[in-house]
């Protein structure tokens, strides 16, 4: 027992690095929203600083000027100490001035994205300037061991913690009794708020910067002795920092002290149980312990559905529809195949190293830029897939083609693993669970002899088909054209398959859900089963880009698939378009090692600069142009393709009333009534803690009617919408006709019968009418084939009627709020619901706008569909519906029809007043 006490106590010393840095993680969060994951970089700035004051000189991070400016003696600890905090503090104003600042309004993928872009720049400019060679930092606490019978306490980790807690609690004090502290929680909570109240929440932003990279400073100094000084050495410390922020949901630094402190004497007990039990892996096993903070703490706060007044943003720019993608191929195949024979040695290989990291960027573009999941392992993955080869080459002879797809199918069957987190959280959230999954399979298995990896590598047999060698070559023969016109072969069928996803009907699918989630299984779509395949799919690629740079190298180490390679490929992605297939392909173009390099680096020897360029590219681009480097030509396209089709139509398509009296949709019929229920409710009853929202509220809506809910502001009614869709934990008992929806998920009770429209609309912004419309028939396709063109003939048919068939092809962010809201409608009524929930439809519409939509959807109505409406314009409930319930405080207290609403004395206290005593509407 006692020697698990002492390993306990030897991690002290991580512990308080993985707290000093989730300090600054959360001061960094809670004042300016950012997720600044350069707060490693910070410290290893600040760890440099204190070193070279020690020996009497001062850092310059600033090429070309001289590395050191002698500062005539050597400062002592205290001095140097003060003087490196404080230069890091002002590191940390120079940030948020010149790039936070400029982002304030950035959505949080974006600002995690520049502080990427930040530890990129800041390492590569400490190695330019400091070198890669390590430096030795004299100790600052005594080496001295304590002892306590036998518990043995190593002096200098303990005093490190001790100062670590020390800083915490002034900081706790500063935050919890001072006004700054008050008014940075303020400030947190809401600007506006803050502004009101007289606090500049710039100012607060600017001071909260400061003591966070002071903070990142002073554990840099506190740790420099006892971790080895090299660039680099300290960016992954920004994992466990990570994990036990996330414990403190980054707003606690209790939290995030106390979990630092545990996680980095656990990962001691990890090292020290590995000498007992044979059955550990060799390394790994303390990188395990993160994931598993990671994962128990966030799936078990997660939900599988944002709840209703979740902040949802846009997380990526747009995702534009690929046109007439066969052309430009083609060209640009031929011109890389013409290249790969005409270009010889290491142009050559750049071409080819092009080829295999554009077809991983894909990977991304599939996983990030359609279905906005932040995945930060597409390089581990690719990684699975290469160590998968080797085995399958080398111990089990399995031939070419076989072996490469089997191994991107093991490295799909991880990736999906990967994705499971991602049911229940989202955002950056999936972001920090695959960076630490990433870290954590690196150790575990990359670089684990037992495994087939290690430091020796694994190596790989050369790909032959029929007879036809195909392998990279080697000697004088290397590279060979036949390994590179392989890479090109399966990028032009990735870039094809990817483009077409982003065509299809689960493409769609995918954006609704990077969109909106709840909005997407309200339209019938599994938002549980996008997810994965996003994951799998983007898992696959990654796997067949994984095996074809193991075929590459001929023998693979974990430097190939590092978790920090892998950020790297996400920021190179993200900076060249990572939504867009042409931008998956220009950041294999871009990479570090690719064509663009090589061939800069041979005109103006760019050496070590190529990082610290291509960090500050990202960093402005993020700022300037979300959707990266090929935005402007994704927009300059969608603009002449505006043009043209502006240019082929004289007139604006309309269908006049008459037309449309005229058309056979109008000629249909009237369904008559059946009065049956079609929807009962009974005892609903739904609780927010110990607020009772609803309150054991029973009705029912007749088949064929058009049925009102209304009721004052907070009556209850979109919480009984989200509760009969399933989105809202609640007792009671829901059918629609013979089916029980009690139990089933959204996505199916859509399938069930029933169609929905949200207050907010929640409309997809990346797509064009049509293609937000079509995201409703995946409840028919389920995903498996694209849409046919006899669901399109249902597709217009909806639009036509309701007056949108001639901006089908229009991206709705260009729609008014009137033709947003019929778009919802439109959308949800091509699912052929029996049962169609309109929340706040009239939203936006003046009085001609809703007069119109009142006759829609009586039209809607009378051919035979449902309608269960909510709506605050009581001239369109009154005039519209057929039957009203009405609620006040969660209950339900009146039902008839308009005319008895009206004279309810009931209803006219809770909600329409006098002056709806008489009827002001002629029906």
């Amino acid at each position: 027992m006692t020697e698990h006490i002492n390993f306990l106590l030897l991690g002290l010393g991580n512990g308080a690095v993985y707290a000093a840095l989730a300090m600054a993680l959360v001061v960094t969060y809670r004042s300016s929203g950012v997720l600044n994951f350069a707060t490693g970089a910070l410290a290893l700035h600040a760890a440099y600083t204190y070193a070279y004051l020690r020996e009497g000189l001062l850092l310059n991070p600033i090429p070309p000027f001289a590395p050191t400016i002698e500062l005539g003696g050597k400062l002592a600890f205290f001095p140097a100490m003060l003087i490196a905090v404080g230069i890091e503090a002002l590191v940390g104003v120079l940030l948020y001035v010149t790039v936070f600042r400029l982002m304030r309004n950035a959505v949080p993928v974006a600002k995690a994205v520049a502080s990427l872009g930040v530890t990129i720049v800041l390492t590569a400019l400490l190695a330019e300037q400091a070198g890669t060679s390590q430096t030795l930092v004299n100790p600052i606490f005594r080496p001295h061991t304590y002892t306590i019978g036998d518990v043995r306490i190593i002096g200098d980790r303990l005093w490190f913690a001790v100062a670590i807690i020390g800083v915490a609690l002034v900081l706790g004090a500063v935050y919890k009794f001072t006004p700054f502290g008050l008014a940075t929680r303020a400030a947190s909570e809401t600007e506006v708020g803050a502004l009101v109240s007289g606090v500049s929440p710039e100012r607060i932003a600017v001071v909260n910067w400061a003591i966070s990279a002071a903070v990142c400073g002073l554990a840099g100094v506190l740790i420099a002795p006892l971790v080895s000084l090299i660039p680099g050495t300290y960016t992954l410390f920004i994992v466990p920092a990570l994990a036990v922020a996330v414990l403190g949901r980054f707003t606690s630094l209790t939290a995030a002290v106390a979990g630092g402190l545990a996680l980095g004497m656990l990962g001691s007990e990890a090292v020290f149980l590995k000498g007992d039990y044979a059955w550990l892996p060799k390394s790994g096993v303390p990188e395990l312990i993160p994931l598993i903070l990671v994962l128990v703490v966030l799936v078990a706060r997660g939900k599988p559905l944002p709840t209703r007044g979740t902040l949802v943003q846009q997380t990526l720019g747009r995702a534009p529809r690929p046109h007439r993608v066969g052309v430009p191929l083609v060209i640009a195949s031929s011109v890389a195949l013409i290249a790969l024979f005409t270009m010889q040695g290491s142009i050559r290989a750049a071409l080819i190293y092009t080829f295999i990291v554009a077809v991983i960027s894909l990977s991304l573009v599939v996983v990030t830029g359609y279905a906005g999941q932040i995945s930060l392992a597409q390089l581990t993955l690719a990684g699975v897939a290469g160590f998968l080869l080797s085995g399958m080459t080398t111990s089990w002879s399995v031939p070419f083609p076989i072996a490469p797809i089997l191994a991107a199918f093991g490295a799909m069957a991880i990736g999906v693993v990967v994705g499971l987190p991602a049911l229940r959280i989202r955002g950056l959230l999936v972001g920090i669970v695959t960076l630490t999954l990433a870290v954590c399979l690196e150790a575990l298995w990359f670089r684990n002899p037992d495994f087939n990896g290690g430091a020796k590598g694994a190596r790989v047999v050369p790909p032959k088909l029929f007879g036809l060698d195909l392998g990279i070559g080697a000697g004088q023969g290397y590279p060979r054209p036949a390994f590179g016109v392989l890479c090109l072969v399966v990028l032009v069928l990735v870039a094809l398959g990817v483009a077409k996803l982003r065509t299809s009907t689960l493409g769609s699918a995918m954006l609704a859900v990077r969109a909106n989630e709840r909005s997407a299984a309200a339209s019938g779509i599994s938002v549980v089963r996008v997810k994965l395949m996003a994951f799998a799919i983007g898992a696959f690629i990654a796997g067949l880009g994984g095996a074809l740079l193991a075929y590459q190298q001929q023998t693979i180490t974990f430097q190939s698939f590092s978790a920090l390679g892998g950020l790297s490929l996400f920021t190179t992605a993200y900076l060249a378009g990572i939504t867009s297939v042409a931008g998956g392909l220009l950041a294999g173009v871009i990479a570090g090692s690719g064509i663009f390099y090589v061939l800069l680096d041979r005109r103006v020897d760019i050496g070590d600069w190529f990082p610290i360029v291509t960090g500050g590219l990202l960093i402005f681009t993020v700022i300037k142009n979300p959707e990266g480097v090929v935005g402007p030509l994704h927009e300059q396209i969608a603009r002449r393709r505006a043009k043209k089709a502006a240019a082929g139509i004289s007139a604006p398509v309309d269908v006049t009333e008459t037309e449309r009296a005229a058309s056979p949709a109008a000629a249909l019929p009237r369904v008559v009534p059946t009065t049956e229920p079609l929807l009962v409710v009974g005892g609903l009853t739904v609780k927010y803690g110990g607020v009772v929202a609803v309150d054991e509220v029973s009705f029912t809506v007749p088949e064929g009617l058009i049925v009102g809910l209304i009721g004052p502001n907070g009556a209850g009614k979109t919480t009984i919408m989200d509760a009969l869709c399933g989105f809202t934990a609640c007792r009671g008992r829901v059918s629609l006709g013979a089916i029980e929806l009690d139990g089933l998920a959204p996505h199916r009770r859509v399938r069930s019968g029933l169609g929905r429209t949200f207050q907010g609309i929640d409309l997809y912004e990346d797509l064009s009418v049509i293609e937000n419309v079509v995201v409703g028939q995946f409840l028919k396709s389920s995903g498996r084939r694209l849409i046919s063109s006899h669901d399109y003939d249902a597709v217009n048919d909806a639009l036509d009627e309701l007056g949108l068939l001639s901006r089908r092809d229009d991206v709705v962010r260009d729609l008014s709020q009137g033709q947003r809201q019929l778009v919802s409608i439109a959308r949800a009524l091509v699912g052929e619901p029996r049962l169609l929930m309109l929340d706040e439809p009239a939203g936006g519409l003046d009085t001609t706008e809703s007069a119109w939509l009142a006759e829609r959807l009586r039209r809607v109505r009378d051919v035979g569909t449902t309608i269960l409406l909510i709506d605050h314009d009581m001239s369109l409930v009154l005039a519209l519906c057929d039957l009203i319930h009405v609620l006040d405080f969660g209950q339900l207290i009146a039902s008839g029809t308009p005319d008895e609403i009206r004279v309810d004395p009931r209803v006219s206290a809770a909600y329409l007043g006098s002056t709806h005593a008489e009827p002001v509407v002629a029906r």
